[in-house]
């Protein structure tokens, strides 16, 4: 393999696109649930200024008065019928983007392999014309999975939505002397209990593209397996990136596994490596070493402030004493109902495992 300069390239652009597709499907997120409170904050206001009417001695009602007030349960019955329509909506709005991305995927996988051929090959866009495709029987089944995924794991969010409001209802807010700033409060409360369900469906709707946009990738690398060795973890190295993805940048996976198996709304990407040149083909063509950023040396050269921003102060301690490795930043980590995924090793356990070494 020889990732050059042109791959790099490509894998930024490659980010760009897939992050502007999966950015457009979250603002339709965002605008759908905008839209379905100013729907029902109307209700809201006026069932809170009932119930602050209703309060006594500057006390919010108690739970039983909160249970059995028509405008409350009225505004809760809204909210009901709106997050099921949300709820219904999120995998519509997932479904719409995909084929598109699963295609893009295929693409630039092309597009990547073709980059580390020698320049005796006839240029990357030559060389990717040349490839097998991915058959599209195993785009569309990427497109079924995953917009069944997000069916189910939409289907619980209405609820835990609506017992939060409820919840932050009940628990209600001190009237005291001035009811008009208390109901203010009480409605910006709502309605970030509401929108507790809008993150969870952005968190849902961004990670299974992405996860669907790496499934493209995979598909199209077994299609071109006879000039691939395996492809490498890409993570974009600045001070947003976990240590967790710090650490796997740059890992190598063999042929056909899935990944990158990043935590949730992970930004990481995998990259196809093509065989030698010798492999492929070329064996009188020097094959120049590869470009791929090392992610430590990248990390020491990074201020100290932006190394905090991603170790934070402890896990940087640990890791310049020399009593946490690099490989050590990262876990694996199982979780019911998804994939296994990587995440930052707790510092607790890392001054675990270093006080185990001492």
């Amino acid at each position: 393999m020889a990732v050059t300069r042109e791959t790099l390239q490509l894998l930024d652009g490659m980010r760009i696109a897939v992050n502007g597709r999966v950015d457009a499907a979250s603002e339709r997120i965002i605008l759908a649930w905008a839209t379905a409170w100013n729907e029902i904050a109307t209700e809201w206001q006026a069932a809170i200024d009932d119930l602050i009417e209703a309060s006594s001695d500057g006390a919010w009602p108690s739970r039983a008065k909160v249970s059995r007030a028509r405008r409350a349960q009225r505004a809760l019955e809204l909210t009901r019928a709106a997050l099921l329509d949300l709820s219904r909506d999120l995998p519509v709005t997932v479904a719409q983007a995909l084929p598109l991305m699963t295609a893009d995927a295929a693409d630039w996988s092309r597009r990547l392999a073709g980059s580390q051929y020698p320049p005796q090959a006839g240029g990357t866009l030559h060389i990717a014309s040349t490839f097998d495709r991915a058959g599209e029987d195993a785009l569309k089944a990427i497109v079924t999975r995953t917009t069944g995924r997000v069916h189910s794991t939409a289907r619980p969010l209405s609820g835990q939505a609506e017992r939060a409001m409820k919840a932050t209802l009940i628990r209600g807010i001190a009237v005291g002397e001035n009811p008009r700033t208390a109901a203010a409060q009480m409605l910006q409360r709502v309605e970030g209990a509401f929108n507790g369900g809008r993150n969870r469906a952005l968190v849902i709707a961004r990670t299974e593209m992405l996860d669907a946009y790496r499934a493209g990738a995979l598909a199209q690398e077994k299609a071109m397996a006879d000039i691939l060795q395996g492809w490498q973890w890409g993570a974009t190295l600045d001070n947003r990136t976990c240590p967790s993805c710090w650490s796997r940048h740059g890992t190598e996976h063999p042929l056909g596994t899935p990944g990158p198996e990043d935590h949730q709304q992970g930004r990481c990407v995998r990259l196809p490596l093509t065989k030698s040149w010798k492999d492929l083909g070329y064996p009188n063509v020097i094959e120049p070493p590869s470009l791929m950023p090392n992610a430590q040396a990248m990390f020491d050269r990074l201020p100290l402030e932006d190394q905090i921003a991603v170790m934070g102060k402890a896990r940087l301690d640990l890791l310049r004493t020399g009593k946490t490795t690099w490989s050590d930043l990262a876990t694996k980590r199982h979780t019911d109902g998804w994939r296994d995924s990587y995440a930052p090793t707790p510092v607790s356990a890392l001054r675990a495992t270093a006080k185990a070494a001492s």
